[in-house]
């Protein structure tokens, strides 16, 4: 009995995390999307099988809405474009392979100016398309193909209007907080052993592993910029300024704190160069070494949940914890320096390394400072606001343009009424 409720419980779960899953979500959106296109097409279009709408609405529609209104936008704008190109050219010249060539170069060059992106091809195939058919079809096939278009793009917006997608900021927290935890593996794996004799081989390994962690930077960045997109004309969002900035900033800090980890283990890898016949450091040294490290692996883990916390309170309990192991990681540091100091002693030659590994220990404590994350967090801020400024000046000036004619229209004296004109030298 517990046997089957388990089983249902777990399967369960695994429905609700496909739910959560982009490319499920995308999967189940696109294929509705296309096919309500497809019968809308077919009441509305002159065409036997209007394709045309169904590949727009795939197309079109994406996982995000600011994503579907901006591929949306581009595509019809590379359609009718193209479709432009064709009738012009079908006033001049039939299809021949000279004529085609022409089309293609000037749709290739024309989708340029207009700017239709990523669609830049289909400026030139739909003219090719439309070049395709005899004169008497031209202009009734231009502008079908110009209707599915229309019908595409305009079921795949209303359908992400209708059903908005998903927010996706919790899975891009969920990537950065596993992102923090594999860093901390990391630091533990690089850390383990220090007391002992370690290989050259060994120590290399782990700078190998180090630097593997970039191409999980990159995965994690993906889905972060995806999560940015979820909050761009999202009605569900308040504040999407403040939560794209929050998960940049914080993504940026535990990329700062993995290359600092990987010059880490190169650093420690040098040290296994140098001390090839004895431990790379003493017993007691080697564990303050590995409690530092463990110290600043956790402090990075905090810092990951207090910058994924969703509710004040869990980011109150988070900033706590990340103060306390910041605390702990700095009081290490401090006695990790003086056994160092000590060691220059007996290893005069290596000291510049014993300095390096001090100046790693405090850059990543220096990143994840709470002093430091609230003053850089709050120069982003006003750096993103700085450049919505910018980008959108032109419409501030259309504005005040416009209050200015306003004001200026106001001010106009008016014509007195005619029983008023020089009424008071008449009295006199």
């Amino acid at each position: 009995m517990f046997d089957v409720r388990n089983r249902v419980k777990a399967s369960a779960l695994r429905v609700l995390r496909l739910r959560r899953e982009p490319v499920v979500v995308q999967t189940l959106r696109s294929t509705a999307a296309a096919t309500i296109s497809f019968i809308v097409a077919e009441r509305l279009s002159s065409e036997a099988a209007p394709l045309t709408a169904p590949l727009t609405a795939l197309l079109v529609t994406q996982v995000t809405l600011f994503s579907t209104i901006r591929l949306s936008l581009t595509r019809v704008n590379a359609v009718v474009t193209g479709v432009l190109v064709a009738i012009g050219f079908s006033a001049l010249v039939g299809l021949a392979w000279w004529s085609l060539a022409l089309i293609i170069l000037m749709a290739l060059v024309v989708g340029r100016i207009v700017r239709a992106g990523d669609f830049v091809v289909e400026v030139a195939i739909s003219a090719m398309l439309v070049l395709g058919v005899t004169q008497v079809q031209v202009e009734s096939t231009a502008w079908t193909r110009v209707l599915d278009t229309l019908i595409g793009a305009g079921v795949g917006l209303l359908f992400n209007f209708l059903f908005i997608p998903p927010v996706w900021v919790e899975t891009a927290g969920e990537s950065i907080e596993a992102l923090a935890r594999r860093i901390r593996r990391l630091m533990l794996h690089i850390s383990d052993g220090l007391a002992d004799p370690t290989t050259v081989e060994t120590a290399a390994a782990r700078l190998h592993e180090a630097r593997r962690i970039d191409q999980e930077i990159t995965d994690v960045d993906a889905e972060l910029r995806q999560a940015e997109e979820s909050l761009r004309l999202n009605p569900r969002v308040r504040e999407g300024l403040l939560h794209r900035v929050v998960l940049r900033t914080g993504l940026d800090t535990l990329e700062i704190c993995a290359v600092v980890v990987r010059v880490l283990a190169r650093t420690l890898t040098d040290l296994a160069k140098a001390r090839v016949e004895e431990p790379m450091f003493p017993p007691r040294t080697g564990a303050a070494m590995e409690n530092v490290i463990a110290r600043m692996g956790d402090a990075i883990v905090s810092f990951a949940v207090l910058v994924t916390s969703p509710v004040s309170a869990n980011a109150e309990r988070a900033e706590t914890r990340l103060a306390e192991d910041l605390d702990e990681a700095r009081g290490e540091r401090e006695h990790v320096a003086q056994l160092l100091l000590d060691m220059v002693r007996d290893h005069p030659a290596e000291w510049q390394l014993h300095g390096a590994l001090l100046t790693q220990m405090d850059r990543i404590l220096d990143e994840l400072d709470l002093e430091n994350r609230s003053i850089r967090l709050m120069e982003e801020l006003d750096n993103s606001t700085r450049r919505q400024r910018e980008k959108y000046r032109w419409l501030r000036d259309w504005r005040a343009r416009l209050g200015d004619g306003a004001r200026r229209a106001r001010d106009v004296p008016r014509p007195r009424r005619g029983g008023d004109r020089g009424g008071k030298g008449n009295r006199s």
